[in-house]
This record gives structure tokens, C-alpha cells and sequence, in this order.
């Protein structure tokens, strides 16, 4: 897969794609299935299958004051569309420039000049340009006029629910990782890099690796099972272990991190990157009277997630 993050000057090798446009922040089913469409599209029109998105996400650009939101983060969300086999992907920055095209200008310099589109597919609820003015109706008349094509996806549903991130964030909030994973097609990830900590865990008999969470919507603070992928390195694998997302009240006030203790794991993941799907929760974030029934729990907690793990 090939990223295209300067959409100004484009190569000509990365035009004429078929692609699908929106933030996609989960990739969820809804999204999907868009790039499902967008695939059959683009095999029909003997071109390379394409993703536009945005980064920074517009809500971030224009509410940076609001708190992290975010389902994955850009690195992620590239790494699942190439598993869904997308060839171009369209990281279109999101700036005051992009921010005051009219809804006929997006269309004209983003779609038409610059990226050369031969077709598009976006969802029922998709709005572009100034003010989310522009609607897929305007969109339509502006591929008429302009020379491609434009496919709309209606919006998937589980049962009486619509598919959407909004809900998917709901569900984490509320601790029911199962039900976000019904909505994505796949367990909740949090991704990135094993960084330093201050090594509580390794002095309490329980090692973690340690990752920042800081602009991602954070689910609900407690402990998780989950499986642990090692995305690179001499450790590299997947692995089962117990997480705790959260503040650790018992020790002051702290930034909000992940802290996954790897089952039957020994080494140094420092540097590594790794991938944490969240399985089941356990239990909330609580704060115990003194180390010994801290540590007493965690025992509790990774039997516990031992048990919900055997079945996944």
C-alpha cells in the first residue's frame, strides 16, 4: 500500500484511483463494507483501490480543546486498511486551506485536479467543504459534472443500532469490549510504542509494557484480558496477558496509560511496538488499602483473564 500524504503534488502513478472518502476512525463494519463497494468499483473500472481520509481528524482541528476521541490512531488505521487490501491511501491534511474549500471547490481541486478520481463511494451521511455544507446529492451533480462517478453506501446496522464510531466509543465507555468488537469486525486495539514507566510492576512481580493512551479515547478505566501482539523485534508474536488502562490511584495522580503484563513472557520490549486487543472486562480501577491486597488482586485478576482467554 502505498500513503500519499502530499496531496498537492500528486504523481501521476498515484491518480486515477477509485476511492472511498471519509475519517474511517475504527474501520469499522460500516466502513467495510464501503470499501467492499469501493472495491468492486474499482475492479470494474481497471483501477487501483483508494482511501481518502483526513489527518489530523477535523474534530481535533477544529475542537483540539475536547478530550482525546480517537478509536486508533493514523499508523493504525493505515496498518487495517492495508490488511483490507487498499493500494492508495489518501492522507489529505486537514488545514485552514482545506478547511474553507466550498463544497464545488473540494470537489474541483481535491476530487477532479489534484487526486484525479475516476469514482467514489462514500456513506449516506457523508458532508464536505465549508461548514459540512455539501451533501451527497451535491456530490452527485458535481461527478456529473466533473467527470466521475459516485457510488452511496447506506449505513449498516446490528439489529436495531447503527453502525457508527460514535457508538463504538459508547460501548468501550461502558466497559463492553465484545459489543464495540460486534460493530468493528474485529477486537479493539490499542497500538504503539513500549515505553518507560516507573517500573511498579516489575517490583510487584508483574512486568508491563507500558503504551500511552494519551489521544485516544480511553475505555473504561479497570482491567482487560486481552491478546497481546508483538508487532516487531526479537520478541516478535502474539501473545494472552491481563491490562490495566487507567490513572493507578494508589499511586498519586497520574496521566492515564496501558499496562499489559504479558502471561509466560520474559524479555524487553522497550522500543517495541505492540498491539493490545481488548477481549473482556474484568473489573474497575480500584485503590486497595495497602501493596499486599494490590498484589493479592492482580493474582485474582490474571486467573481471571487466564480463564475468559481459554475460550477465545
Amino acid at each position: 500500500m502505498h500513503i500519499i500524504r502530499d496531496t498537492e503534488f500528486v504523481d501521476p502513478s498515484d491518480r486515477g484511483a477509485v476511492a472511498a472518502i471519509g475519517n474511517f476512525d475504527g474501520v469499522h463494519l460500516g466502513h467495510q463494507s464501503v470499501i467492499d463497494m469501493t472495491r468492486k468499483a474499482a475492479e470494474a473500472a481497471h483501477a487501483p483501490l483508494g482511501i481518502m481520509t483526513f489527518e489530523p481528524h477535523p474534530r481535533s482541528y477544529f475542537a483540539p480543546e475536547l478530550p482525546p476521541f480517537r478509536l486508533m490512531n493514523a499508523a493504525a488505521k493505515a496498518s487495517r486498511m492495508e490488511k483490507l487490501g487498499v493500494e492508495k491511501l489518501y492522507e489529505v491534511p486537514f488545514n485552514e486551506t482545506l478547511a474553507a474549500l466550498t463544497p464545488r471547490e473540494f470537489a474541483t481541486v481535491i476530487i477532479k485536479d489534484r487526486l484525479g478520481l475516476k469514482h467514489i463511494v462514500v456513506g449516506a451521511d457523508f458532508c464536505f467543504g465549508k461548514g459540512r455544507k455539501g451533501t451527497v446529492n451535491d456530490l452527485i451533480a458535481f461527478g456529473q459534472e466533473m467527470g466521475f462517478g459516485v457510488t452511496i453506501a447506506p449505513i449498516e446496522t446490528i439489529g436495531d443500532t447503527a453502525i457508527s464510531s460514535t457508538a463504538i466509543r459508547t460501548a468501550l465507555s461502558d466497559g463492553r469490549p465484545r459489543d464495540a468488537a460486534k460493530m468493528l469486525g474485529h477486537w479493539h486495539r490499542i497500538e504503539g510504542e513500549v515505553i518507560h514507566g516507573e517500573q511498579r510492576g516489575r517490583e510487584l512481580g508483574y512486568p508491563t509494557a507500558n503504551m500511552s493512551i494519551d489521544t485516544l479515547h480511553p475505555p473504561k478505566f479497570g482491567v482487560y484480558a486481552v491478546k497481546a501482539d508483538v508487532l516487531d523485534g526479537p520478541h516478535k508474536g502474539n501473545y494472552f496477558g491481563a491490562a490495566s488502562i487507567g490513572v493507578r490511584p494508589m499511586f498519586g495522580e497520574n496521566v492515564p496509560n496501558c499496562e499489559t503484563f504479558i502471561f509466560d513472557f520474559k524479555g524487553d520490549l522497550y522500543g517495541s511496538h505492540i498491539s493490545i486487543a481488548l477481549i473482556d472486562f474484568i473489573r474497575p480501577e480500584l485503590k486497595f488499602d495497602d501493596v499486599p491486597a494490590l498484589i493479592a488482586q492482580m493474582e485474582t485478576d490474571c486467573q481471571e483473564a487466564r480463564t475468559v482467554l481459554a475460550d477465545v
